[in-house]
């Protein structure tokens, strides 16, 4: 009988990853656990210390490629998962505060340390930018000049996060923004950096919204409405919007359906799940016209490894709240999923939707001034910070 070990080798020189050399491994068990738990498994591993690498997001870009996920088995309790998430509803309205409260929640002075001034939790736009501010300021360009945004509009975030948007939005565009979250701390610092604007931070299921708005924004957070919520979701926006109304979805997507990494939906995004393009299709078809698709998911790679640069170089200033472990989790999920995007696993979408059509067309914009002077006074602020 084969051993754990040279199952587990044959595997991995398969993506051309070496054991010594790529990956060290520091237990005995190492291999046994990867072959019961696969990615649950490899991630938690690592959290323990039970084995390391010099370059993680290099060591699942080369995983990614290769594809050998697909060829570990998969244990019976993740098979299960995958086929309980096709008949239970994992994003009812009471789950859906879970990932608020295990992620969004854990605390806004590690994601003020990882992030670029706006506090953008989202992909950044690199086409002309050369440095994280800037690739965050032309992501919230982009997005406006995609909503078509004018003067006295009225805008829906759904998903508002730490308030990046809206802010911009409100200032550059003049329109009036109501923002909803399902986390305390996201709205608690959005309220306070919006303070002064004609926007609207709520505590709020997307799901309860009824009033109309001219245009509907969603950045990072259909990843985590659900399968089964697709309909309910487009349902609510399609309520929500003008006739003569945009609504921009910017959301990760996978190019199959399937359920996500079990070790991120543990660790990182209780309940996630990545849409692929005929669920998006499928959802939105009887709702909207598509207008517009746009994948820069390469650029996801790029924010990864910022945000990952920033938590190292800051991470002495919150070991008095976090621990090791918490420090192997936070290196484990930044630089995998970086790994990943570059592999072009995962994809980050931009799709524009209207009601009926826009008359004579829409033309997406893919070229963006970014807001230089801006992006400078907001990297003199985060350093003085």
């Amino acid at each position: 009988m084969e051993t754990a070990e040279k199952i587990v080798k044959e595997l991995i020189q398969l993506a051309n990853i070496e054991i010594p050399g790529d990956l060290e491994v520091h237990h005995p068990d190492f291999y046994a656990r990867i072959l019961r738990d696969g990615p649950l498994g490899f991630g938690e591993s690592y959290m323990e210390g039970w084995w390391d690498t010099k370059s993680l997001d290099k060591l699942f870009d080369k995983i990614n490629r290769s594809n050998i996920g697909y060829k570990i088995k998969k244990n019976k309790r993740f098979l299960l998962k995958i086929a309980l998430s096709k008949i239970l509803n994992f994003q009812t309205q009471k789950r859906a505060w879970t990932v608020g409260k295990k992620h969004y929640d854990l605390g806004t002075d590690l994601f003020q340390k990882m992030l670029d001034s706006h506090m953008n939790y989202t992909c950044g736009y690199w086409q002309n930018a050369k440095n994280l501010e800037e690739a965050q300021l032309a992501k919230l360009e982009l997005t406006c000049q995609k909503l078509l945004l004018k003067p006295g509009m009225r805008l829906l975030d759904i998903g508002c996060g730490f308030g990046g948007l809206a802010k911009y939005a409100a200032e550059h565009y003049g329109v009036e923004v109501v923002g909803v979250t399902i986390s305390k701390e996201q709205q608690a610092h959005a309220k306070k950096v919006c303070e002064g604007l004609p926007i609207q931070i709520r505590l709020q299921d997307y799901r309860d919204m009824k009033e109309k708005f001219d245009r509907i924004v969603s950045l990072g957070m259909f990843e985590h409405v659900g399968f089964l919520n697709y309909k309910i979701y487009m349902q609510t926006v399609h309520r929500c919007l003008k006739n003569d109304g945009v609504f921009l979805l910017h959301t990760i997507g996978n190019t199959f359906a399937e359920y996500p990494n079990e070790w991120i939906t543990k660790y990182i995004f209780p309940n996630g799940m990545l849409p692929s393009i005929a669920l998006i299709a499928k959802a939105s078809e009887k709702f909207f016209v598509m207008e517009d698709w746009h994948n820069f998911g390469a650029d996801y790679d790029k924010t990864l490894m910022a945000w990952h640069k920033n938590f190292e170089a800051n991470w002495p200033l919150l070991t008095s709240k976090y621990d090791e472990k918490f420090y192997r989790m936070w290196n484990y999920y930044l630089l995998s999923c970086a790994g990943t995007f570059r592999a072009r696993a995962m994809h980050l979408w931009q799709i524009v939707f209207t009601k009926e059509g826009m008359i004579g067309g829409y033309k997406a914009p893919r070229e963006v001034e970014i807001r230089r002077s801006i992006a400078s006074n907001c990297l003199i602020e985060s350093s003085a910070g």
